[in-house]
């Protein structure tokens, strides 16, 4: 089983020539109005990669929070565990230029009173906790101490960037990043990301998965290091590669594949997420990241 303590969104999103620069208004055309947010995004990621999956977050008490759990709902995902509350649903605000880039605002919303509290009561023994950072650091944490106390695997992802907190990384079995995320965690002295990652694996037990876009991703653990490649795909939208990327990551661990094995799976499976518009309806099914592998 895994369990997503996360974030909950509405996308509002539009296509541009090219995304802006500081202080320009860029004119985009139509938009469209998708569920997203990472814990929500990596929980469907997840689920369409074979996993039971449970989220644990919050929503508004507005129109926008069915629209949140719309494609959660029709994927089984268990949303006993998303209260609603008095703030609206959190949002992002997203603009996609022609190569699929994007720059992305989010607005917390109804995310800032997730809940580690809410997953008191979890019936499974054993299972796969995965937290981004979108929700409260410090229940962040406690959702951390919840699964490290009953002796479950801790995925932390380090996104989105913001500062790291101390004490998260300790508790995190494996940790993903990107290059710019990794970067907070840096020595003064790490000539690279890569070299990040395999300082903090060497010094500690906290396994880091260093994803690199369309290079792929490489895993650290201990002295080991393994390199997975990302397939060639079509882009059209990159949003949400990294919640695929997350979310079978995890799955593929619940599974019972090794890390190397999941590495390779999660790659396939964030390659296939930039092939479509939006962060959730390019999540592939478990199918069809094995067809790509």
């Amino acid at each position: 089983m895994i369990v997503v303590f996360g974030s909950l969104n509405v996308d509002f999103v539009t296509r541009v020539a090219r995304l802006p620069d500081e202080g320009e208004t860029v004119a985009g055309g139509d938009y469209r109005v998708l569920s997203g947010g990472k814990g929500a995004n990596q929980a469907l990621a997840a689920r369409r990669a074979g996993a039971d999956v449970a989220l644990v977050g919050a929503v508004g008490d507005d129109a926008f929070a069915p629209l949140a759990m719309v494609e959660l709902e029709k994927a089984g995902v268990d949303l006993t565990r998303v209260r609603k509350v008095a703030a609206p649903t959190g949002a992002a605000f997203i603009a996609v230029d022609a190569a699929g880039r994007n720059q992305i605002v989010v607005a917390s919303g109804a995310n800032a009173h997730a809940r580690a509290a809410d997953m008191e009561g979890l019936a499974a023994p054993s299972g796969i906790l995965l937290v981004q950072r979108e929700t409260p650091e410090a229940e962040v944490l406690a959702a951390l101490r919840w699964a490290r106390a009953r002796g479950w695997r801790t995925i932390v992802n380090a996104a989105p960037s913001a500062g790291f907190p101390a004490g998260m990384l300790a508790l995190a079995d494996f940790l993903i990043a990107n290059e710019h995320e990794i970067a907070e965690l840096a020595d003064a002295t790490d000539p690279s990301p890569e070299a990040t990652a395999r300082g903090l694996a060497r010094a500690g037990k906290t396994a880091i998965v260093l994803t690199l876009g369309a290079e792929g991703a490489l895993l650290a653990q201990g002295e080991r290091v393994v390199r997975a490649k990302a397939p060639a795909v079509r882009v059209v939208d990159t949003t949400g590669a990294g919640d695929a990327f997350c979310g079978a990551f995890a799955a593929a661990l619940d599974s019972g594949r090794d890390a190397a094995a999941a590495l390779a799976f999660a790659c396939a499976a964030g390659s296939l997420a930039c092939e479509a518009p939006g962060a959730q309806t390019g999540s592939p099914t478990r199918a069809a990241i094995e067809a790509l592998l």
